[in-house]
Parts: structure tokens; sequence; C-alpha cells
């Protein structure tokens, strides 16, 4: 389902009562307010929301936020993750079998179009929606979600305060592509905490081997008086300590498990079972990672430094 209907199908499931889980994004980069709207169903309605973003199943991220919430690291201050992946994810990844195809008496393509501009049936519209600017917005969108809502979750951040973003096509120049193959971030919250994130889908070398999550780079959580990192064999985690006089000892911490999007489907229906809300992936988390990247991709279609009115809940150009 393309990004700018998952929030209208999100909201209809919970306001008829039905636990949801709402694939990533959770709205499209300009449907700020149907985030916020969706937020605040998610948070008025007694149903479990989960949210596809299947990393946070990862136990690693609940221990490192624990060691953060201890104090190991000192006051968090500095969270880098970064998205490295080939290929174009538009044109070949999403092939189109036959490009004379017209619309059958099953296709609303009103109702798929949704908020979008209106537009005349377009086969590439249909099957290469991650190639437009109206329903897709590159690697921001689409795999950031994936690195940046554990960062948020690990440092305990709230809603960004100032969001800078800067995109290009890099690599796959062709007539169809409207979003960026390459896309970077910095985020500013009120903690006095800044994250960035890097990424681009021309090149998926990453500078270590066997990386948890596939294309991202192990995210490093800085603070005063240490870092958080992910050893080369994704079995540990390892805090290495500011150099300074009296600096704490360097520790291991063994790693507990790995993601599994099938634990994180489970957690799901746990929660529809038991009639509780605690998911590993909730609305409000996504709600923050998501402004994020709305914000990040806003400023940079307008040439500018993105803030957000906490009082008012909206974001500003």
């Amino acid at each position: 389902t393309p990004e700018h209907n998952h929030a209208a199908v999100a909201i209809a499931a919970l306001e008829a009562g039905k636990g949801v889980y709402c694939e990533k994004p959770v709205t499209h980069w300009t449907q700020f307010e149907l985030t916020k709207k969706l937020t605040d169903v998610a948070a008025a309605s007694k149903c479990a929301f989960q949210l596809g973003s299947q990393a946070m199943s990862d136990p690693v991220w609940k221990q490192m936020k624990k060691l953060v919430a201890d104090g190991l690291i000192g006051k968090p201050t500095y969270g880098e993750t970064s998205y490295f992946r080939l290929g174009d994810w538009g044109e070949r990844g999403m092939p189109v079998d036959d490009a004379n195809a017209k619309p059958g008496p099953e296709l609303d393509w009103d109702g798929w179009l949704g908020d979008r501009p209106k537009v005349a049936f377009n086969v590439d519209r249909l099957f290469r929606w991650r190639l437009f600017m109206d329903y897709a917005g590159g690697p921001s969108t689409d795999l950031y979600p994936h690195c940046l809502t554990q960062i948020i979750y690990i440092m305990a951040l709230g809603m960004p305060e100032s969001v800078v973003g800067m995109g290009s096509i890099n690599r796959y120049e062709y007539e169809l592509r409207e979003v960026p193959d390459t896309f970077s971030l910095v985020a500013q919250f009120p903690e006095k905490a800044t994250i960035s994130v890097l990424g681009t889908q021309a090149n998926d070398y990453n500078s270590c081997e066997g990386n948890r999550g596939a294309g991202q780079r192990r995210p490093l959580i800085r603070g005063f008086d240490g870092t958080l990192s992910i050893s080369t064999d994704n079995k540990s985690i390892l805090f290495t300590p500011v150099r300074a006089r009296g600096a704490k000892p360097r520790q291991t911490i063994a790693i507990e498990g790995s993601e599994d999007n099938v634990q994180h489907w489970k957690n799901l229906l746990d929660c529809v079972r038991a009639g509780t809300k605690d998911t590993w992936s909730p609305m409000d988390l996504g709600f923050k990672t998501q402004t994020v990247l709305q914000m990040a991709m806003l400023g940079w279609q307008a040439g500018k430094t993105a803030k957000y009115d906490a009082k008012e809940r909206k974001i500003v150009l």
C-alpha cells in the first residue's frame, strides 16, 4: 500500500475497534496533520497499535536504553546512524509486466489516489509509485524509520526542535524518477541532543560486515562519559569511555537476542489478546520519528531549516 494511504486505513481500523499493524512510514512526508491525527486516534483508542519498524523487535535496543537510563554513558548527547543500499526501488525494483495495462472494474483509482493530486490513471504511478514525490520520498521516509526509531527510543527523546535535510538523485537518473536516491539529515532536540542520519541507495558498503539490519551501519550513542556501540560479531554491546582522567572502565555486555519479525507480530497479537497497548513500536514513538523525517523532507524542499512548534504542534518553515 502506498505511503499516503497508510494512515487513513489505520484510523478507520482503530475507530472500528481493531488492533492495527501499520506499515512504515505511517504517512506520506506531506501528511503531518494526518500523522498527528493518527497519533491522537491511537492514544484515545483502547486498541493496540504496532508500527512495522521491525528492528524494534531486537532486544539490543532495550538493553542499550537501560544502560543509558542507568547513567553509564552520562548525559546522552549525540546519536549516529545510517542506511546504505544498492538499488533504485522504483523502475527496476517495481517492474511493470504490461506497460499498456488498463484499469479493470475493481480498481478504484480515486480511492487509490486518496488525498493526492487528481491525475488520470497511469500504469507507472500505480505500479512504480515509489518513483514519484506525490506518493513517496525516497530513502528518508522509506528506509530511515528502520534505523532512526531505535535511536530516539534509546536516547529517550521527545519531539524534535529543528531539522535540516539534504538530498539528490546521485545515481538513478532516468525520466520517471522524482525522489532522491541519496538523503542525509541532522535533527536537534530540546534535550540538548543531536541525531544524524546518513544514507544512499547508490552504494551498499558498510564500515562493518554483518550489521544488525541489512544496509544499516551500527548506531553509536554518545554521552558525556562514553559511547555505546555494537561489536562486529553482533554479540555484544560495547561501552567505550571518553578519554579523560578518572574515566569509567570499558565494558562488554552480551546481547540477549536478535531482530525477529515473527516476534514483532506476536508482540502485537499478545497485546490484542491481553487488551493492552504496550507494543514494541507504538504510534507515539512513530510520531516522533515520522515528524523528524517529514521536517527533513519539507525543509529540503523549501531550502530551509524546519522547526517544530511544540505548543501549537506544527512544523514551521
